[in-house]
């Protein structure tokens, strides 16, 4: 017999309010307020709130291969560089190479037998390296850098994997043109047949 996982859940539900409003006058139960089970999902649960423009906006701040969702402002790898000494060396080691939280940019170490997944190696797009730096680093503060700094370190990457010249300046009109030179390794899904994802 199949069960639908709403149905275990709901029936969980179900016992721990009915616990919950029973208590017990003279060894009697009796029920503080009654509990209603319905077929269907309820709207609204009845815990938190609806999230504030303010706070929605905070978190919309993906960034797309094709380069919407870039803000404003510019970076250098010489910059970069500074940066990435200051917050993201503890990680990723010194120049991008090693760590304990992996390398960023691909070692020319001969010794190494198979090659680590880096920027350099395996990222598809460079307008993405910047919403995960934006969005999850440093790891300690997720966050916490601004615009202007992620687009620093994005260029020093990219330099440090020899993608962009070291004179370049990244901004959301130059960063989309990046070709990564893993790009033509992602090919996308367009099977057919069942649900499609686009």
């Amino acid at each position: 017999m199949n069960v639908h996982p709403y149905s275990i859940w709901l029936a969980g539900v179900f016992a721990l309010l009915t616990l919950d409003s029973c208590f017990q006058v003279n060894g009697q139960d009796h029920l503080s307020h009654p509990v209603v089970i319905t077929d269907t999902l309820p709207t609204r649960f009845g815990i938190g709130r609806l999230a504030t423009a303010a706070e929605i906006a905070r978190l919309d701040i993906d960034v797309r291969p094709d380069g919407k969702g870039l803000p404003a402002g510019q970076g250098n790898s010489t910059t970069g560089k500074q940066i990435f000494a200051t917050k993201c060396a503890a990680c990723h080691g010194t120049g991008g190479v090693g760590g304990p939280n992996g390398s960023l940019v691909t070692s020319t170490n001969p010794d190494r037998k198979r090659p680590e997944k880096t920027i350099g190696n395996y990222w598809p797009y460079a307008t993405t390296v910047f919403d995960y730096i934006r969005r999850a680093m440093p790891f300690s503060q997720p966050g916490s850098l601004t615009n202007e700094e992620v687009y620093h370190l994005t260029a020093y990457l990219l330099q440090a994997n020899g993608i962009i010249d070291e004179k370049a300046v990244i901004n959301a009109q130059t960063l989309p043109r990046v070709v990564m030179p893993a790009q033509k390794l992602f090919v996308p899904d367009n099977r057919k047949g069942g649900p499609e994802i686009k």
